[in-house]
């Protein structure tokens, strides 16, 4: 028989599972508890990061629609900037006061119409960012304030100069519109094509003079520009148009070159309005 002793260790040796099956119950039951999230009371704060890509989509979508005037100022600026080019091209010794005092009121309302309407859309905004909407709009009204200016004073109108006449057009509160340097460049580099046409037609009115001093400028703007091209952006498009470039100096001299050494065999031919007379004898480079 066992005793009371034996009998009581039994019993206690029985109870334990039933408490440790108690006890992995209990603890099975916690871990299965569903939990929650708190929240706020306002809704917009419910999802961070919805509310921080909502606001981004609102900021692409208003810059896109910037991008969009913006090109079309652009559009605007290249439209009637060429229309000022055109108007210097008529110049003659005849009437060059005349010619050079319209195309500057026509550059002036450029600036007044539509590089005002330009400043006002980037007003207060990183304009550099949008640089590419509206960059060949500035290289054109750059080819036209320079080819004005040299066209008047002989002279290179300077990147400070334009810009310091765009400041006048910006709020004393937002930063002004700056043409940058790579802009002001590439303008130059397409005035130099400007200027081989402008000396061409000096050369078949009679203005040798003015003809050669073009032919100077055009050489030291190149020579300047072979030294400062291998140091810009491989994705500007000066490599190009330092080609382009050459051709035009390479125009202009053999011009003045065949007026210097056989003028006497072209004098008679000059102001000749006969279409088919090749202009001093110089072949057309392609």
């Amino acid at each position: 028989m066992l005793n009371s002793s034996a009998v009581r260790k039994l019993s206690l040796m029985a109870s334990k599972p039933q408490r440790f099956s108690h006890v992995a119950e209990t603890v099975g039951a916690a871990a299965k508890k569903p939990r929650t999230m708190t929240t706020n009371a306002s809704g917009s704060d419910q999802n961070p990061m919805k509310n921080a890509f909502s606001k981004y989509a609102t900021y692409l979508n208003d810059l896109n629609d910037k991008r969009e005037r913006v090109v079309k100022a652009s559009r605007d600026i290249t439209m009637n900037s060429k229309k000022v080019i055109f108007q210097v091209h008529r110049i003659s010794k005849h009437n060059k006061v005349e010619v050079l005092q319209k195309a500057e009121n026509d550059l002036a309302a450029v600036m007044d119409q539509y590089i005002s309407r330009l400043v006002k859309e980037l007003g207060g905004t990183d304009f550099w960012k949008l640089r590419r909407a509206y960059s060949p709009g500035v290289q054109e009204y750059v080819e036209a304030a320079t080819l004005c200016s040299f066209c008047k004073t002989g002279t290179l109108l300077n990147l400070d100069e334009i810009n310091a006449s765009l400041r006048t057009l910006s709020n004393q509160s937002d930063e002004p519109l700056q043409i940058n340097v790579l802009d002001y460049l590439l303008g130059l580099a397409d005035l130099t094509g400007e200027l081989m046409r402008l000396a061409i037609g000096r050369i078949s009115d009679g203005e040798l003079e003015f003809a050669q001093k073009i032919c100077r400028f055009v050489r030291e703007i190149y020579r300047e520009l072979t030294l400062t091209a291998p140091k810009m952006d491989d994705t500007s498009d000066m490599k190009s148009k330092m080609d382009t470039m050459l051709q035009s100096v390479m125009k202009i001299e053999n011009a003045c070159f065949s007026v210097h050494v056989r003028g006497s065999e072209y004098i008679p031919f000059l102001g000749s309005e006969d279409t088919g007379f090749s202009m001093l004898g110089v072949p057309e480079m392609e």
